[in-house]
């Protein structure tokens, strides 16, 4: 961490206790418009051919999965700025992010030229908007000295991040028709990424101001690197991932709930458009799925203290699966899906809250092993998941639409069985699959139970 060691730890404040996740709803808010408008936007307004989807969507989220490990380990390997090794990101980024992540969403042109500055946009964007995200998350561990006060971080910005999606369900969809009918649909949701960008940038500065005075830098020891405990080499940081078996096995584990959140939030709008044939739905949905979301991140600690936090995860993924399969094989009852579905998202919402804190284990975990603190390049690494979600994402969806020859122009009212059924393997099968074999990963590959972990904390502490 890039405070000082002799600094006397810091309570947490009542602003941060009970604000802090507002720049995680912010930032939410955001990114909800690419989950759930983004391949709707490539495929019926600018209309390009499902190979040309799968292209933008592929290329864009794979250079940004592999991009993605970098972050932390920037972080945590170059000179602190101004304001602290990570606080300072908070400010410095985020107000250039609506101006790149509007052209995610604008055809420029036609052709290559159009393909090239939404792929460019995606990638730059998300780029911009990658470091404060993983400097805000390694927040935690700064400000947090005890493990109540993580708790307390983790679980307020779950909470925070879970009621965007409720605020989004009255916002997104209204805002998104306000611009259309001002500016014209194939704009609408380019106009709705700026102005919910500007958003996210105004409550991560309200994040920055409340990290105030939690992260000081030893300038000293800075300028003579041997001193400096805050900085890892490449080598430290490799062994931090390499001698971590439960942080890969989290990792491939914490994959199926990113995936179970991006590709339901983007196949979302297929399915009550052709299938439900209620495109209205959708926000009904999106309001119900995402107050059980918040309700869920909310109790988990509840359920966390009673059984553990990796039961409680490896229990809520398996049911999450089972709901989902139950809901394909009644997916022609659309309310009893919207049930069944929004059911899951209450899975969600616990697992959302849990896994940053079996993320915190490992990091115990690597400290105990090799000596060195890796708090940002871990807490980095939890970007790795998030960005191969996002790029399942788009292969899901576009496989799916394809082998059930999804046509664009074709009336709702016409879907045939085989779109419906394909739209609901997407919907359903495919993450209800992920999640049964993360249960099964976290089940036989993470072994760092509470008991283990506090005596990791005891040894650290006594060297």
């Amino acid at each position: 961490m890039s405070e000082n060691s002799n600094q006397k730890p810091k309570g947490l404040s009542k602003a941060l206790k009970l604000f802090y996740g507002v720049g995680d709803c912010g930032f939410t808010l955001m990114t909800n418009v690419e989950s759930y408008y983004f391949n709707f936007f490539l495929t019926n307004l600018a209309q390009f051919s499902l190979g040309t989807v799968s292209f933008i969507t592929t290329l864009a989220s794979a250079v940004d999965a592999c991009l993605s490990w970098m972050y932390g380990a920037v972080l945590n390997s170059i000179r602190p700025r101004k304001w602290g090794r990570y606080r300072s990101w908070l400010v410095l980024l985020p107000w250039l992010v609506p101006f790149l992540y509007a052209f995610q969403f604008l055809k420029v042109g036609d052709g290559i030229l159009s393909i090239a500055v939404i792929v460019f946009a995606a990638v730059v964007s998300h780029v911009v908007w990658n470091f404060p995200y993983v400097a805000n998350v390694s927040m935690i561990s700064v400000a947090g000295k005890t493990a109540n006060d993580r708790a307390q971080l983790s679980s307020t910005r779950a909470a925070w991040a879970n009621f965007s999606k409720v605020i989004f369900s009255y916002v997104g969809p209204p805002l998104a028709a306000l611009f259309a009918g001002l500016i014209g649909d194939k704009n609408q949701y380019a106009a709705t990424a700026f102005v919910l960008g500007c958003v996210m940038a105004v409550l991560y500065f309200a994040h920055f101001k409340m990290f105030d005075g939690y992260e000081e830098v030893d300038w000293d020891a800075v300028k003579d690197q041997k001193k400096d405990k805050t900085k890892t080499s490449g080598k430290d940081l490799l062994h931090a991932l390499l001698q971590n078996p439960p942080l890969i096995v989290l990792m491939l584990a914490d994959l199926a709930k990113w995936m179970f959140n991006f590709v339901v939030s983007g196949v979302a709008i297929y399915y009550f458009t052709y299938v439900a044939q209620n495109e209205g739905m959708l926000a009904t949905y999106i309001l119900v799925s995402n107050i059980l979301c918040v309700i869920g991140s909310y109790i988990a600690k509840n359920f966390a203290k009673k059984v553990s936090t990796r039961m409680t995860t490896i229990v809520t993924f398996f049911a999450m699966a089972v709901v989902m399969i139950v809901a394909n094989f009644l997916y022609s009852n659309v309310i009893l899906v919207l049930i069944l579905m929004s059911l899951a998202q209450f899975g969600y919402g616990i697992a959302y809250a849990c896994t940053p804190a079996l993320y915190a284990d490992t990091i115990i975990y690597s400290e105990w092993k090799t000596g060195k603190n890796a708090t940002g390049w871990i807490s980095g690494l939890q970007n790795v998941p998030l960005k191969v979600g996002v790029m399942t994402r788009g292969i899901i969806i576009s496989a799916c639409l394809a082998l059930a020859a999804f046509d664009p122009s074709i009336d709702p009212s016409m879907a045939t069985a085989e779109l419906q059924q394909g739209i609901c393997i997407a919907f359903m099968i495919i993450p209800a699959v992920a999640l049964l074999v993360a249960a099964v990963l976290l089940f036989a590959g993470f072994k760092l139970t509470k008991e283990k972990v506090e005596q990791y904390q005891k040894e650290i502490a006594a060297r």
